[in-house]
């Protein structure tokens, strides 16, 4: 099923609940007259967008439901100003969730990704699945062989076993290249479906400016080294609070300042 499109008018959070009635408090959803073979958590992570992540969820809650999922969302908001780390706010809100919700299976998503095509199925891979293939934004062309970044599926053990997100990564960019290598380094392989049926459209915003490539380039370098002590193992944060809003679970985290030299 192809996907009919709301990318520029207002969406309303009743108007979402309306479409999905069965949704629980807190985002979760399970099918009513069977059992789901995949339990799946969703984790967005988010700053000042809060129109493309209704944007998103009026479009990918129906996907899911109609694909057959066990599945809670999960937005991880990093609390004021400070420089954006989004590396380290998912590897909080992917320990947080573990709390509250058993799954087999996390998607990293970002929130301004719409995909297009129910065949692009959000459950569990046997190894770890980038989903956004083909977004209109880049002409519906991968940018490069290992790119994994946009929504990426990981089996609970695969997250585990390559440490999570670097976070060292302040700013916006390759921390998703950093991740596409510690999967190689473990030996698991990047699956992706095919091009024609992983395509996304891109809600259009303000691009924020890349932080200096020069610092970033450095960082990848010594990736390889660091990820057994850098990711899940050792990410500071302050949960501030964990709210079962009307359509999902919401993170609040502190992470604190990025570093000086950032």
């Amino acid at each position: 099923m192809l996907v009919n499109f709301n990318l520029t008018g207002e969406i309303k959070v009743n108007n979402i609940k309306l479409m999905n009635p069965a949704l629980r408090s807190g985002g979760s959803w399970k099918p009513a007259h069977c059992i789901s073979r995949h339990r799946v958590a969703i984790i967005i992570p988010y700053r000042d967008r809060h129109q493309h992540l209704l944007t998103l969820l009026y479009h990918l809650l129906p996907m899911l439901r109609r694909q057959q999922l066990d599945f809670r969302i999960f937005v991880v908001e990093q609390q004021g100003n400070e420089t954006f780390n989004k590396g380290r706010i998912m590897n909080a809100a992917f320990k947080e969730a573990l709390k509250l919700f058993t799954f087999h299976c996390c998607i990293f998503h970002d929130v301004d990704l719409i995909p297009e095509d129910d065949r692009n199925m959000y459950s569990c891979p046997e190894f770890p699945r980038h989903l956004s293939v083909a977004i209109d934004e880049m002409e519906y062309r991968l940018a490069y062989s290992i790119l994994v970044g946009g929504v990426l599926n990981f089996k609970v053990e695969h997250f585990q076993m390559v440490n999570g997100y670097s976070n060292l990564y302040w700013g916006w960019g390759a921390e998703d290249d950093d991740m596409a290598y510690r999967i190689l380094n473990k030996r698991l392989k990047i699956i992706r479906p095919p091009a024609g049926v992983a395509r996304y459209k891109m809600v259009r915003h303000q691009k924020r400016k890349p932080a200096s490539w020069a610092k970033r380039s450095k960082l990848l370098r010594t990736g390889r080294k660091r990820a057994k002590f850098d990711g899940l193992n050792n990410v500071k944060y302050k949960l501030i609070f964990s709210h079962e809003d009307a359509l999902f679970t919401h993170f609040m985290v502190d992470i604190g300042p990025a570093p000086k030299m950032i």
